[in-house]
C-alpha cells in the first residue's frame, strides 16, 4: 500500500513551514536516510530524511510552497512491487485506498460525510485539487454540495464571500483559490453572516484589522515565517507576560583589563565582553536558582541547568542559540560555542536542540553604541538582559570625581515567577561578577 509523506514538525512550536525544494524527483528509487525535501522554518532550514523505502510516486507539493501546515501531505511513496497505477485509488489523508469516487465528483476531492472531519483535523490546505480529501463543503441553493478547496474556502470565509455565487474552474467545476481571488477583486459574492458563519473552516484564524497605509508610495514586503513567528510570539509576550525592569550600572575596567591580558597569552581563542556576560548571568542564577525559572500555568518549573540564550541578528530577524550548562564551561569554551552558534544561525543551520531551552536570555546591542535599552521577554523564558555599550563616564570615587568605563544593563522581568526584589538580588550578583572577574574564575 501506498505510504503517505507528510509536513514534519521539526521543533515543537512548529506549526507550518516552507517547503524550500525537493532534493528528489517523481519516479526516483528511495532508501531510508535520503534526503527528500528541504524545510523552511521559522528559524532555520532542515534537511527531512526518508524513513521509508520504495519510489517516489507522486509530489504532492510543490518547491517553493509557503505555509504547508503541519502533517499536510506532501508526496506518496511507493512500496517496492507497486506501480503508478496503484495511486488511482490511494486517499494520501486517510492513508488507506479509497472507494472509487463518483462520477460527478472529481477524484480525492471529496470524501463521505462521516470521515471529512477527521481528516480536516489532519492536514491544511495546498493547491493540489487533484489529491485532497477537502472538509464538508456548503451546499448550493438546490442542496447540491458546493465542490471548493479548503485554501478557497478560508479565503472566502475572510473576504466574506458567498461560495455560492462564485463559478469554479477547477477540475469538475471545483473553487479554487483563483477564482475566490477573482471574485474578491471584483467586489461580487458578498456572504451573508450565516453563509460566511457555514463556510468558515476551523483552522482559520480570525483576520486581524489592519492600520490602513499612510499615503505614499509603498512596496509590500512578504512575511517570511520567521517574521510571522517573531510577530506572534513578542506580541504574545507583551500582552500576557507582566513585564517589569530593573536597570544598574556596572564599571567594565577590571574586566577589560582581565580581557586584554587573557587575549595576550594566546591565538586561539579571542574572548569578547559578550563572553564574560554570558558566564555572569550563568553564576547569578546558579547564586540564585529560585529565579532559573519559568512559568507553567498553575506551577512555576524551576530547571536544574543554567543555560543561557544568546540573541544573534540574521537576515530577516533574531534566533536565540543557546549555551548550555554556561556555569560549568571557561571563558574559552563560551567563546568557541558562540563563535559556532552564531556561524550557523547566520546560515540558517541550527539545529532544533541549539536554539530552544533555557529561562534566561541576553540582547547585547553595545556594539550599536546603544546606551540603554528594554528587551522583550521570549516566551516561555521569564527574564531577559538588555545590554548597553560601555563607555567612559565621570563616576563619584571616595568622594572625589573620577573617570570609569561604565556599563547599563536592564533586566526585563516576568513578574509571575520574578519579583522585584529578586530580580534586585540578581543584578546585585551579576554587578559583582562584572566588576570583580577573578570572582568568575573561582
Amino acid at each position: 500500500m501506498p505510504i503517505t509523506i507528510t509536513m514534519p514538525a521539526l521543533s515543537p512550536t512548529m506549526t507550518e513551514g516552507k517547503l524550500a525544494n525537493w532534493q528528489a524527483k517523481e519516479g526516483d528509487s528511495i532508501s531510508s536516510g535520503d534526503v527528500l525535501a528541504e524545510i523552511e522554518t521559522d528559524k532555520a532550514t532542515m534537511e527531512v530524511e526518508a524513513v521509508d523505502e520504495g519510489t517516489l510516486g507522486k509530489i504532492l507539493v510543490q518547491g517553493g510552497t509557503e505555509n504547508v501546515a503541519v502533517n499536510t501531505p506532501i508526496a506518496i511513496l511507493l512500496e517496492e512491487g507497486e506501480d503508478a497505477s496503484a495511486l488511482d485509488d490511494f486517499d494520501p489523508g486517510e492513508g488507506t485506498p479509497a472507494p472509487a469516487p463518483d462520477a460527478e465528483e472529481e477524484r480525492g476531492a471529496v470524501k463521505d460525510e462521516k470521515s471529512a472531519p477527521k481528516s480536516e483535523a489532519k492536514k491544511a490546505s495546498t493547491e493540489e485539487p487533484s489529491v485532497k480529501t477537502a472538509p464538508p463543503a456548503p451546499s448550493g441553493k438546490d442542496g447540491s454540495r458546493i465542490f471548493a478547496s479548503p485554501l478557497a474556502r478560508r479565503i472566502a470565509a475572510s473576504e466574506g464571500l458567498d461560495l455560492k455565487a462564485v463559478k469554479g474552474s477547477g477540475p469538475h467545476g471545483r473553487i479554487v483559490k483563483a477564482d475566490v481571488e477573482a471574485a474578491a477583486k471584483s467586489g461580487s459574492a458578498k456572504a451573508s453572516a450565516a453563509d460566511k458563519a457555514a463556510s468558515q473552516v476551523a483552522p482559520a484564524a480570525t483576520p486581524q484589522a489592519v492600520t490602513p497605509p499612510p499615503a505614499g508610495d509603498y512596496v509590500e514586503v512578504p512575511l517570511t515565517s520567521m517574521r510571522k513567528t517573531i510577530a506572534r510570539r513578542l506580541t504574545e509576550a507583551k500582552q500576557q507576560i507582566p513585564h517589569f525592569y530593573l536597570t544598574i550600572e556596572c564599571e567594565l575596567d577590571n574586566l577589560l583589563n582581565m580581557r586584554k591580558e587573557l587575549n595576550g597569552r594566546s591565538d586561539d581563542y579571542k574572548i569578547s565582553v559578550n563572553d564574560f556576560i554570558i558566564r555572569a548571568s550563568a553564576l547569578s542564577l546558579k547564586k540564585l536558582p529560585v529565579a532559573n525559572a519559568c512559568w507553567g500555568g498553575d506551577k512555576i518549573l524551576q530547571y536544574k541547568d543554567f543555560d543561557i540564550s544568546v540573541a544573534v541578528a540574521i537576515e530577516g530577524g533574531l534566533i536565540t542559540p543557546v549555551v548550555r550548562n554556561a556555569d560549568q564551561k571557561g571563558l574559552a569554551v563560551i567563546s568557541s560555542e558562540m563563535k559556532e552558534l552564531a556561524g550557523k544561525a547566520k546560515a540558517g543551520k541550527l539545529m532544533p536542540e541549539e536554539y530552544q531551552g533555557g529561562c534566561f536570555s541576553i540582547s547585547n546591542l553595545g556594539m550599536y553604541g546603544i546606551k540603554e535599552f528594554s528587551a522583550v521577554i521570549n516566551p516561555p523564558q521569564s527574564a531577559i538582559l538588555a545590554i548597553g555599550t560601555g563607555e567612559q563616564r565621570p563616576v563619584v570615587r571616595n568622594g572625589a570625581l573620577a573617570m570609569a568605563t561604565m556599563m547599563s544593563v536592564t533586566l526585563s522581568c516576568d513578574h509571575r515567577v520574578i519579583d522585584g526584589a529578586l530580580g534586585a538580588e540578581l543584578l546585585k550578583y551579576f554587578k559583582g561578577f562584572i566588576e570583580e572577574p577573578l570572582t568568575m574564575m573561582l
